[in-house]
């Protein structure tokens, strides 16, 4: 199991390097105009806003919720999702110490939808400011990626997901960090500039 387990965290860290490199370069651009938002000092889960079909960026337009956009967060999202879970099932075996780094690519992945959600064109720069990360979080994978796949024997052929809950639920991760990944470049063919 320990094989297919560094196989599956190796694979899942090379979808969310790619997932992060698009990320880095977009800059995203909407064209809807923009809608008003009200701000409460203590951060709620509803907002009731969008009750009527349509929701606010975090430059505050309102798009409809089933934008592009938000489908790309939406699968950022369930990405993050999906890792926490498997963070889960691996905390449970001792043998398998990734936890620490699929903890870190949940916290990058929170400021890649911010990234995702603020359009260049007509942010302030304080919220600008706020979603923009450094390359470095790409070269931080891509050498967990090495020391990873360092620890693997060669591969031959392709691999059936498995490798005990923890395994299976990466491969389960690696392929929604796939799905969002098509989803950004899908927005990007639509009009969003990335």
């Amino acid at each position: 199991f320990d094989w297919f387990f560094n196989m599956a965290t190796a694979r899942l860290l090379c979808r969310c390097s790619s997932l992060l490199g698009l990320s880095l370069r977009s800059r995203l651009q909407y064209s809807n105009d923009a809608g008003s938002v009200t701000s409460n000092p203590r951060l709620r889960i509803y907002t009731r806003t969008g009750d009527k079909g349509v929701t606010s960026n975090f430059a505050g337009q309102r798009l409809p919720k089933d934008d592009d956009i938000f489908e790309a967060l939406g699968n950022n999202d369930e990405l993050s999702s999906a890792i926490g879970l498997a963070r889960e099932f691996c905390l449970e075996s001792s043998s398998h110490d990734v936890t620490e780094f699929l903890q870190h690519i949940q916290c990058i992945l929170q400021d890649v939808g911010s990234h995702i959600a603020t359009p260049r064109d007509v942010a302030t720069r304080t919220k600008l400011a706020k979603t923009t990360f450094s390359e470095s979080h790409v070269q931080k994978l891509e050498q967990w990626i090495d020391q990873m796949d360092n620890q693997l024997p060669e591969l031959k052929n392709f691999i059936l997901p498995s490798g005990g809950k923890g395994g299976a639920a990466l491969h389960l991760a690696r392929t929604i960090c796939r799905r969002a990944e098509r989803r950004l470049i899908l927005a990007s063919f639509l009009g969003y500039t990335v």
